[in-house]
């Protein structure tokens, strides 16, 4: 593998489990398999190599919802049942309950750099709303669509708005609502949506179902079998459902995120009364991030976090933190080379960031960006 970034290995993991779906839905159960296992092994090494990562319970979850991918799959190519029969082994109940993060990342908006359009969009949908429904006799939007570019904070952001409400996280993707059995996979649909309306209810507590690469799940493909359709109408369904404005004390929102919004059906765009671009940041938001990802570090005086944004231009939030650990593991790896295990290491000076930067170019191409810029001009709503 040519990179240990964390956005290059996250874009990796990404891929193969997209993948991993395509292949599920089109019947190739065993290269399926090998791109869940594929995405498996990013994510491990991503947990490993990253251990401070604030997204790593997200993808401790991820790991095992890919896992029980894999025994499905392989239950079924051992002993196929017909797809009408009865799902053995773990109840559905225990499958959705499954999907809930129980323990959540520890992040909140004040750790997010940048992104006031964003944070002001969940700050009015989600955050104001269940604090004081009595303020919105018109109803408020229930769901949110976040798009842009990877390793931006689209999943990071999601997260702290959890965080912020003290709500139940329950994350979805597509390989956590395939099925084999026909007609299985929109009752998961509906049972996720019924498991949040119950949690809200009964425990008077908000909910937020975050779908991660939702384009995975509601794009649109050249060719479709009917199950797919019909997953695609059971989420419509419930997320018209979601709009009862009886309903209020209910406090189920929808965050969904995408590095492809393209791709997704524009049926499923209109459902999103929220349409927000999480883009690169910019010249603020990344002296902010250096500033937050410095602040356990000993800098020279000679490094100006000003000076060092500029150049950053054209960087995701991710690069910079690779960039800012790949200088400080310059002063570790000095220290270590003097044959001493002892003591701290020197501070980092302009020269180690300049060659990180130097070794790390900016993982979104700005031909790419001009596509996003293309799309939000079409679509967005905030």
């Amino acid at each position: 593998m040519g990179s240990n970034s964390l956005p290059y290995l996250e874009n990796i993991a990404r891929h193969y489990a997209v993948q991993a779906v395509m292949n599920d839905r089109e019947g190739n159960y065993g290269e399926a398999v090998k791109n869940y296992r594929n995405a498996m092994d990013i994510l491990v090494k991503i947990i490993q190599l990253y251990p401070e990562n604030p997204l790593n319970t997200i993808y401790k979850d991820w790991i095992r919802q890919y896992q029980k991918r894999i025994r499905d799959i392989e239950s079924f190519r051992a002993s196929p049942i017909p797809a009408s029969g009865p799902v053995k082994g773990e109840s559905l109940d225990e499958e959705i309950d499954s999907l809930i993060i129980k323990e959540k990342p520890k992040v909140g908006f004040n750790e997010v750099a940048g992104l006031e359009s964003v944070k002001r969009a969940l700050y009015e949908s989600i955050i104001y709303p269940t604090k004081r429904p009595d303020l919105f006799p018109l109803g408020w939007p229930r769901a949110i669509l976040l798009y842009g570019p990877p390793g931006c904070g689209k999943t990071y952001v999601a997260a702290a708005a959890a965080n912020e409400i003290d709500g139940v996280f329950i994350h979805v993707d597509a390989a956590s609502v395939m099925s084999k059995w026909l007609g299985e996979s929109e009752r998961k649909v509906a049972a996720i949506f019924n498991k949040a309306r119950e949690i809200s209810s009964r425990d008077q507590k908000p909910v937020i179902i975050f779908i991660d690469e939702v384009d995975s799940l509601f794009g649109t493909f050249s060719s479709e079998i009917g199950g797919e359709v019909r997953v695609r109408t059971q989420f419509l369904k419930e997320m018209d459902g979601l709009q009862d404005k009886g309903n209020v004390l209910r406090f189920v929102y929808i965050i969904a995120a995408t590095n492809k919004p393209w791709k997704l059906d524009e049926a499923f765009i209109r459902r999103f009364q929220k349409r927000v671009y999480v883009p690169l940041p910019d010249k603020e938001s990344r002296k902010q991030l250096l500033s937050l990802y410095t602040s356990s570090l000993k800098l020279s005086p000679e490094v100006s976090l000003d000076g060092l944004a500029d150049i950053l231009e054209s960087y995701t939030a991710s690069d910079i933190r690779d960039i800012v650990m790949s200088a400080h593991l310059r002063t570790v790896r000095d220290l270590f080379s003097k044959g001493s295990e002892s003591g701290d290491p020197r501070p980092i000076q302009k020269e180690d960031f300049m060659e990180a930067i130097k070794e790390r170019r900016p993982s979104v191409n700005k031909e790419l960006i001009k596509v996003y810029e293309s799309w939000d001009s079409k679509f967005r709503a905030i």
